[in-house]
């Protein structure tokens, strides 16, 4: 059995330390009030027994609150006096510098929970280590003065998750949608070296990638691309090619028919789509950024953003390359074919190819395809986004933050180039349980809850206040997000519905699941369900009519924060059966991952909360192996295209690289009670030796998960 100390680290649990403590402090009460010693054992044994139960490591501070609470019900109050007076002091005098030993932990790489904190990191790597150290020493400042001290206890007790701490010491911003149409066509600036307009579609792919690492180690979040950006630029390889041709045939003196003319130039235009295709795949796949992880970078593929009949037909060649080089995937060390996580693809699902017979139907085929062995694409419906969207259909920046409508002063509708400023989230969960069940008192905390994520939210806002656009060239200088003078500050961008900044919640489910008795899946529950989402919105129209920052409820995807908060349930309010017994609590609005639920159900159920979601959010179904079950896949589809804007399909697609098993790794536990991934032929536990993909948050991660997320993911049913 393990325990965490304050630094991370994980070690083995001794009881003979807690009862040592214990000891110490009866020994200075006079000896009528003293515990004996079959009492200290008996706390003792009561501990060891917790620690048993709870399913995961527990941190020093909960076994501490388990030695006052043992002493308090032995009813030896003098000695618990002497106990939390000993705590008190010494937490006072650890107070004094609270980073080293976290970063020493890491370095040695023995922190156990930095080294769950992010899937698509690998903590025994340098640069990511530097990236933690100087997260750390982020959050600490963050910590002790950038916040207000009632906000950063509510972070520490899990009231609310203050986002990304790890980067707000910087003036740094959350996700954006990348403006590559003004970069490419106007030309940038890369690390002070002038960029003109490409001359060919492979050198538009380079270009891009380039600006991709850029702007990924300039913002701490996901950043969306639109293939559509790149399509004019086949045209222009065409018309070089074309001309290249020409001259060849005239120098030589060949005689060739038009149509062997023709063919002579597609099938280069196909080579030269084929070679910057795999530009971005490999290039964003093998890039390292200043964070020290390939960039969270999202790939937009939507024909109806083609602004003529031949950009679009260029664009469906973009697309039909993309797909059928994710379909094949990329070699491990090993050479074997796996799936990557990055880049994330987005496919719209439109008029002309989501029927059979409409002009791109074989491209969503190809798409569904992919989906059954890579999980991705995923897919927005055109047709429920423009019924959202304001007649707008466009990506989300990264894995599910949506931008709100703005238009330019033409009256125009504006999306790429803008950004979110960051993300506080409301645990939903603490609310109800605080409420103890009475629904006036679960209101009046909600709105006191809301306020505090407000002032945190202001705090996010007013520390990019000031910002000079000279931090980032890449983003507020040379076109990725504005074409801002040296010196001017981006003042004028957080202001107005140009950018976004996102009021967070978590555990719909089991909130709603404490107040009710009942799942919000039921038709008596659903309603309570509606009017906290219906609050959460009221709440961001008011502030955004007073202050004119462009707030919006936002579905948090929890990665590692899933874990926090259940285990500060756990702390403040016990075991509640359906509501704190995981060490997970459930993504946004999300159906909890163990309820039974056919696919199509849940789709059109969650919708109607993805719809009051408008910051962003993404649904899901969990489906065993489709490869031989493509129609299926098509169905779900076209369930997706007329009945919610955002979804995507979970399967699984892994590889023990000691012994070449390819299916499902499964999850179990080993001796200490921890989920570790083992390979069901060989036996294989070594997570360095196997390559693990599954959804966890909108992205596709990898086996580094912290036992809440592996909890959520062992425990999730099938959908189809």
């Amino acid at each position: 059995m393990k325990i965490i100390k304050r630094s991370g680290a994980e070690v083995v649990y001794d009881r003979n330390k807690i009862s040592s403590a214990v000891k110490k402090a009866n020994e200075q009460v006079i000896e009528s009030k003293r515990l004996t010693d079959a009492q200290i054992e008996s706390i003792v044994d009561d501990i060891e027994i917790e620690c048993h139960n709870s399913g995961h490591a527990l941190n020093v501070e909960d076994i501490q609150d388990l030695v006052e609470n043992g002493i308090m019900q032995n009813s030896a109050f003098d000695v618990a006096k002497l106990y939390i007076t000993y705590r008190y002091r010494h937490q006072l005098m650890r107070k004094e510098n609270t980073t080293d030993q976290q970063i020493m932990s890491l370095l040695e790489e023995n922190n156990e929970e930095v080294k769950q904190e992010n899937s698509n990191k690998n903590p025994t790597v340098v640069s990511v280590q530097r990236d933690y150290m100087a997260g750390e020493v982020s959050k600490d400042i963050t910590r002790r003065f950038l916040l207000d001290p009632d906000i950063s206890k509510a972070h520490d007790d899990g009231i609310i998750h203050f986002h990304d701490a790890d980067y707000f010491a910087q003036h740094m911003h959350n996700c954006d949608l990348v403006n590559l149409e003004d970069m490419l066509q106007n030309g940038t600036v890369i690390s002070g070296t002038r960029i003109d307009r490409p001359h060919s579609f492979s050198t538009a792919c380079n270009i891009a990638t380039q600006i991709i690492a850029q702007v990924a180690s300039c913002q701490y979040g996901g950043q969306s691309i639109t293939l559509a950006h790149l399509a004019p630029f086949v045209d222009v390889s065409r018309k070089k090619i074309t001309q290249e041709t020409t001259d060849m045939i005239q120098k030589t003196g060949l005689n060739v028919t038009a149509e062997q003319f023709n063919y002579m130039v597609d099938q280069r235009v196909k080579d030269e789509i084929k070679r910057g295709v795999q530009t971005i795949q490999y290039q964003v796949i093998t890039l390292m950024t200043t964070n020290g992880q390939a960039p969270f970078v999202t790939v937009f593929m939507y024909l109806n953003e083609a602004k003529n009949e031949q950009e679009k037909a260029d664009l469906a060649l973009i697309i039909e390359e993309v797909l059928k080089q994710r379909y094949q995937g990329v070699k491990n060390e090993k050479g074997a074919w796996i799936t990557p996580a990055f880049p994330k693809l987005i496919y719209v699902l439109e008029e002309d190819n989501v029927d059979q017979g409409t002009p791109y139907y074989y491209l969503t085929e190809l798409a569904a395809k992919c989906t059954a062995r890579r999980m991705v694409p995923d897919y927005i419906s055109e047709k429920k986004m423009i019924e959202l969207k304001e007649d707008n259909c466009y990506p989300c920046m990264g894995c599910r933050s949506f931008l709100t409508v703005y238009r330019d002063e033409t009256g125009k509708p504006k999306f790429y180039g803008r950004f979110n400023q960051g993300v506080v989230t409301l645990n939903l969960v603490d609310v109800a349980c605080s409420s103890g069940g009475d629904k006036a008192k679960f209101w009046e905390i909600m709105e006191e809850r809301l306020e505090l994520c407000h002032r945190a939210l202001r705090i996010r806002h007013n520390r990019l206040l000031g910002t000079k656009s000279d931090v980032a060239p890449i983003l507020w200088q040379n076109g990725a997000l504005a074409r801002l003078k040296k010196g001017e500050v981006i003042d004028k961008l957080l202001y107005n519905g140009y950018s976004t900044i996102s009021l967070g919640y978590a555990g719909l489910c089991e909130c709603v699941k404490f107040m009710t008795g009942k799942s919000h899946t039921d038709s008596e529950a659903k309603p309570f369900a509606l009017d906290v989402m219906h609050a959460l919105n009221d709440a961001c129209k008011k502030w955004k009519a007073a202050e004119h920052i462009d707030y919006s409820v936002y579905g948090t995807p929890l990665e590692s924060t899933t874990y926090k908060f259940a285990k500060c349930l756990k702390r403040r309010f016990g075991n509640i059966p359906g509501v704190t017994d995981k060490n997970y609590i459930t993504n946004s609005y999300h159906v909890n991952v163990t309820e039974k639920i056919d696919a199509f159900t849940k789709l059109t159920f969650e919708s109607q909360f993805q719809e009051l979601s408008p910051g962003g959010a993404v649904s899901y179904v969990e489906v065993p192996n489709m490869e031989n079950n493509l129609p299926a896949v098509m169905s779900l589809l076209k369930h997706i295209y007329n009945n919610i804007m955002y979804a995507e399909l979970n399967t699984k697609s892994d590889f023990c690289q000691k012994c070449g098993y390819t299916g499902e790794i499964k999850i179990e536990k080993d001796a200490d009670s921890k989920l570790i991934w083992k390979c069901p032929n060989c036996g294989n536990s070594d997570q360095t030796t196997m390559n693990v993909a599954r959804r966890t948050c909108g992205y596709i991660g990898t086996q580094y998960w912290n036992q809440g997320r592996t909890q959520e993911i062992q425990e999730r049913v099938l959908h189809l």
